[in-house]
């Protein structure tokens, strides 16, 4: 952990060195190039300051009370405007200086340079925080993914902040000794409202997105812009990421159930239940959300479902795996509610879009989920529990005590035999066993699932590169099975890919069906043209999602693609319309 965290001080310094800083390095500079001398530390602690509480989960926050992203770039709008209007006017500088006297003057100590300019400095340096996007390299991504998941995200986002702290006061120590020599050459007052001006232009610059569009132009122009890459991408370095989820299995040897006859007696279901060994005490729920289909969405605890067998199913809405295993959920809440059984299902999301709770209310009752519901967005349960997987169970008795775990789909026979073996446990009557219906079965030779963003993308023959990108116009007229190509241009990031124009995918793969997860900018309705060996594909084989070889793409959530009466080797073209974003296939 100890390398790590020495790792991000050193990728923190570096980043702040590459170009993608360059929006908001004149607005640094000019910050802290005016008022006492502790107005640079003061900017350098804010931007710090915000930065890292933003990376490890502040964005969250904003999003769970639906503001979006924006308003922290208004902020920062609001406060650089402020603070240049100060600095070009000095009057008004007077003015704000008299009315917040308490507070600091935004214009560094006024403009008559009065105080130390320290708390006006943390002032614009916190706005600045909002808006200072480094080149992301794997630890930043790593951070952000799991966001304040552990101590130990913390502890490395904290670190890599302070490395690019320290390289962003040196620069503005630097700068302000070259501003100390015009002033002392007798230009104090044009150098003072020059460095207001640069304010201004910066705040208006992030108005029109010109620092979102020059980071784009640098990653599309610039292959290596991070200078600490090589070193994040060392084997030393990934060899640690996996130390900031810090959580194991928990529950991994949770012992199987064997499958039991539909008529099997008591005394079966008795002796069944003596082999599901005691695991341990299950966690309780933690650090959840929103609750949906509990009376009056009110949250559950293991403690007030003591007495009754539960059933804990970790999933995500836009995950095939997941979305194959609740036919039989349904199947066995409709079946053994009555009768002691409660299912919850976490929902812990993958991706970010999958955090918002009207997204998540939306895939419940397009599911018709009658079961509880428990919004996990900060992994606080799934990690209570060690799991590692989408979709996995895990039992408890009438006790509280973890006496069975599956991962991924199958061993539905399993479950359900330990579902009523728990239950005669318990001293209930099971009845006759489920019959669940609408099954899929996955192919077992169906092409891996792939990611269209950085994070955890494979089989791609030609990225994906992180930033915007141009892949050429075409790909070639043979792909090795299971190998994808991007065509046109894209912004890709760690989760999601943009596409931006003439943008596509071409794939080789063997499956009975092809799934997406997509979405549209402003779940503005946005077109995917589907071909199927170079053809608009027919009704026969589409997806449920696509009509006339076209999906129209509004929500966030999974399209189905490709629908094949049997497994197949295919060849799979898609042509995206801008503003359209795809985040992983799925093939079954």
């Amino acid at each position: 952990m100890l390398l790590l965290i020495l790792f991000a001080v050193v990728a923190g310094a570096g980043t702040a060195l590459s170009p993608c800083v360059l929006p908001v390095l004149p607005a640094l500079l000019a910050s802290g190039g005016v008022g006492g001398r502790r107005r640079p530390l003061g900017v350098v602690i804010g931007l710090t300051v915000t930065f890292t509480v933003t990376i490890v989960g502040i964005a969250d926050v904003v999003d769970g009370v639906g503001l979006g992203s924006d308003p922290l770039r208004d902020v920062a709008v609001v406060v650089l405007l402020a603070s240049g209007l100060v600095l070009i006017v000095p009057r008004l500088g007077d003015r704000v200086e008299a009315r917040m006297s308490r507070i600091g003057a935004l214009g560094a100590g006024g403009a008559s340079g009065r105080g130390d300019g320290f708390r006006s400095g943390l002032l614009v340096g916190a706005a600045l925080g909002f808006v200072y996007t480094p080149c992301a390299g794997p630890i930043l991504a790593a951070v952000i993914s799991v966001s304040a998941a552990s101590g130990r995200t913390v502890v490395v986002a904290i670190a890599y902040s302070l490395g690019s702290a320290a390289v962003l006061l040196a620069l503005t120590l630097g700068g302000r000794r070259l501003f100390g020599r015009v002033r002392a050459a007798g230009r104090g007052p044009a150098l003072q409202r020059t460095l207001g001006a640069v304010m201004v232009i910066t705040a208006i610059a992030i108005i029109g997105g010109a620092d979102v569009s020059f980071d784009q132009y640098v990653a599309e122009h610039i292959p290596e812009v991070n200078l600490s890459s090589s070193l994040e991408k060392s084997h030393a370095v990934q060899s640690r990421l996996h130390e900031i989820s810090g959580h194991e299995a928990k529950f991994a040897q949770a012992t199987k159930a064997a499958v039991a006859p539909h008529n099997a007696s008591d005394a079966t279901l008795l002796a069944d239940a003596h082999n599901l060994k005691d695991i341990g005490e299950a966690p309780e729920f933690t650090e959840t959300q929103r609750w949906f289909n509990t009376p009056g969405d009110k949250p559950l605890t293991l403690a007030s479902l003591r007495g009754r067998v539960v059933l804990v199913d970790f999933w995500t809405y836009t995950c095939i795996n997941c979305i194959r295993t609740l036919p039989y959920l349904k199947a066995w809440d409709a079946t053994y509610r009555n009768k002691g059984l409660t299912i919850v299902g976490v929902h812990t999301p993958e991706f970010a879009f999958e955090h918002d709770a009207g997204n998540v209310e939306n895939a419940i009752a397009r599911f018709g989920l009658r079961y509880p519901v428990a919004q996990d967005n900060n992994m606080g349960t799934w990690n209570a529990y060690g799991n590692q997987y989408w979709p996995a169970d895990y039992l408890i008795d009438a006790s509280g005590h973890v006496r069975y775990a599956s991962a991924g789909e199958g061993d539905y026979s399993q479950t359900e035999t330990a579902i009523r073996a728990l239950l005669a446990e318990a001293g209930k009557s099971v009845g006759a066993m489920s019959h669940p219906t609408d099954v899929v079965t996955p192919s077992e030779v169906a092409t891996p699932e792939t990611y269209l963003g950085t994070n955890r993308a494979q089989g791609w023959r030609n990225g994906p590169h992180s930033g915007v990108h141009n892949y050429g116009s075409s790909a070639p007229a043979k792909l090795a099975l299971n190998e994808f190509m991007y065509t046109g241009t894209w912004n890709i990031a760690a989760q999601p890919a943009l596409a931006v124009s003439g943008a596509g995918v071409d794939a080789e793969f063997e499956a009975k069906n092809v799934y997406l997860v997509l979405s549209s900018e402003n779940e503005s309705p946005r077109q995917v043209q589907v071909l199927l060996d170079g053809k608009p594909i027919s009704q026969r084989d589409a997806g449920a999602d696509v009509h006339n070889g076209v999906v129209t793409v509004t929500g966030q959530r999974l399209y189905s693609l490709v629908s094949l009466s049997s497994d197949q080797q295919r060849r799979l073209t898609l042509r995206l319309d801008p503003g359209v974003s795809g985040y992983a296939f799925t093939f079954g």
